[in-house]
């Protein structure tokens, strides 16, 4: 069982890139862990999850023993965030079937709309024990 929570990302993405720096900076526990989905450990996550590692359509948060993905994998990140970003979590009131529909718009223009890095982002040594690039060992 990975560390939870876990955020598996596109890590050449640059709005997903910029999105896990600011959570590093909001989550102020420091509890929520990362792994790119294009690590060994984050193709394998995202592959176990119905996810295909080489054309991402949504992130992966593990939570309390739950796969989570599209708004619902949001909702989970921003309660995980404390206040004032919990409190976005109130988009919960709105269909699933809205949310989920906004998430697949975004997902699928996030490279147009933000760009692609070459390579995925490198965590400063600070950042490092934040990020989960192979499978915890039981």
């Amino acid at each position: 069982m990975p560390a939870e929570p876990l955020w598996l990302f596109d890590g050449v993405c640059n709005l997903c890139s910029s999105s896990v720096q600011a959570v590093l900076a909001l989550d102020r526990k420091g509890l929520i862990r990362f792994t790119p989905i294009q690590s060994d450990y984050g193709r394998a996550l995202a592959r176990a999850h119905g996810i295909d590692p080489d054309r991402p359509t949504s992130f992966l948060f593990l939570d309390q023993g739950r796969a989570l993905s599209k708004s619902a994998a949001v909702l989970a990140l921003l309660r995980r965030l404390g206040a004032p970003w919990s409190w976005l979590a109130i988009l919960g009131a709105l269909p699933e079937a809205w949310r989920d529909a906004a998430y697949d718009w975004l997902a699928a223009n996030r490279y147009r709309l933000m760009g692609k890095r070459a390579t995925c982002m490198v965590p400063t040594p600070e950042q490092r024990a934040r990020f989960v690039l192979e499978a915890p060992r039981p």
